[in-house]
C-alpha cells in the first residue's frame, strides 16, 4: 500500500471526513532533507470534517496527526495541512 493510500485510510477512518485531498509534493523537495528518491515524504493534506468544529487550528492539526502518529517522521517526512470544517470550507 502506498503512504497515499495509508494516509487516506487512517484519516477517513478517525475522522470521517466529508472531503480529502491529498497531494504528494514530494517531486518540489528533491534534494532537500528527508527526500527519498522514491518519493512518497513530503504531502499536502485538506481536510473538511464535522469533528473540526468548535476546535482550533492547532487541535485539528493534531487530530490528524494522531491518526497518522505511525508514519510521522519515517515515512511521512513532511505534512502541510488545511483542516476546515463543512461550513469553513462552503464560505472558502
Amino acid at each position: 500500500m502506498s503512504v497515499a493510500e495509508t494516509i487516506r485510510r487512517k484519516i477517513e477512518a478517525a475522522l470521517l471526513p466529508e472531503r480529502l485531498e491529498i497531494v504528494d509534493e514530494s517531486h518540489l523537495h528533491k534534494g532537500h532533507a528527508g527526500h527519498r528518491p522514491e518519493g512518497e515524504t513530503h504531502f499536502r493534506v485538506t481536510v473538511v470534517a464535522a469533528g473540526f468544529s468548535g476546535k482550533s487550528r492547532v487541535e485539528r492539526q493534531r487530530l490528524v496527526t494522531a491518526a497518522l502518529k505511525d508514519e510521522m517522521g519515517a515515512p511521512i517526512h513532511a505534512l502541510s495541512m488545511k483542516t476546515l470544517t463543512p461550513e469553513e470550507a462552503a464560505a472558502s
